[in-house]
């Protein structure tokens, strides 16, 4: 059998947007890292896991407004651009944008088809038991010979933790989905990594009802258009509306304000901590 050898992973830029440091990756950059990084952990398997996190309009609000869950996401070794307005905000605002929108609905098949290529291994957690049994046949089904090597679902006290941790390592996944929504499944994954062995954990939000069919994907041009989430409120007005309501208009305020390319948001961060510690010494508690 040949022996499957990680390539270097390939450099990438990095910027600030909306306030949170995103990653300047395609969809097949991002698949090639995946591929790269698991290998390399079989190989060197005292390296740490990899915390891979989604962005979106919905994920910059909240790590605005709830300093917890920004730390989450300072935790993360890559986020990836989720959604569209990210994408459009790195490259009116940024030097370096990024590529182009890499949505975890359809990321999850490309590193499907990667890993069905390079023999890695998923573990699936997250969601009811039956969306979670369904999609474990469903893309098995799609893509033959991927290894899906464990499955549960999202559905657990914290005491149970452990157990499930050691569960996933036995079964030596490469890749382990956490589909628990935002935002338990940051907490999750931050507060379990020193304990889950792998190559990468990633957020998979509602995507395995998206594979199941129980959640339905917006037509093209209004994914394209960044439009995704008003076809997501026509199809649950009761449940979204006013997470959008609210959400909207406060990441397109973050995306206008809090973008940028790394070293310029450095300089303004270092700027307004010298102003606050200069502010402190003139006015002492």
């Amino acid at each position: 059998m040949e022996v499957l050898r990680p390539r270097p992973s390939a450099p990438y830029q990095e910027v600030v947007v909306g306030g949170l440091k995103t990653a300047c990756l395609s969809r097949d950059a991002l698949m090639s890292l995946m591929v790269e990084q698991c290998l390399a952990k079989r190989m060197t398997p005292s390296q740490p896991s990899k915390l891979v996190f989604a962005v979106n309009g919905h994920t910059l609000s909240l790590a605005a407004a709830d300093d917890a869950f920004r730390k989450f996401h300072d935790s993360a070794d890559i986020i990836h651009a989720d959604g569209q307005p990210i994408v459009f905000a790195s490259k009116v605002l940024t030097d370096t944008p990024i590529p182009e929108r890499s949505a975890t609905t359809d990321f999850f098949h490309d590193a499907a088809i990667a890993a069905r290529a390079h023999g890695l291994r998923f573990y699936l957690l997250g969601a009811t038991e039956e969306v979670n049994a369904r999609c474990a046949e469903v893309m098995a089904e799609l893509y033959p010979g991927l290894e899906i090597v464990g499955r549960r679902n999202g559905f657990f006290s914290p005491d149970q933790e452990a157990e499930i941790c050691e569960e996933i390592n036995r079964s030596d996944a490469d890749v382990v989905w956490v589909g628990m929504g935002i935002p338990l499944e940051q907490a999750f994954c931050v507060r379990n990594k020193h304990r889950i062995d792998t190559g990468w954990i990633v957020t998979a939000g509602g995507c395995y009802n998206y594979v199941t069919g129980h959640y339905r994907r917006a037509p093209g041009w209004m994914q394209a258009t960044g439009l995704e989430w008003l076809h997501r409120i026509w199809r649950e007005p009761r449940r979204l509306f006013w997470r959008y309501a609210v959400t909207n208009p406060h990441a397109v305020f973050l995306l206008l304000t809090r973008t940028g390319s790394l070293p310029v948001q450095a300089m303004v961060e270092e700027l307004t901590a010298e102003v606050g510690e200069i502010a402190a010494q003139n006015h002492p508690a």
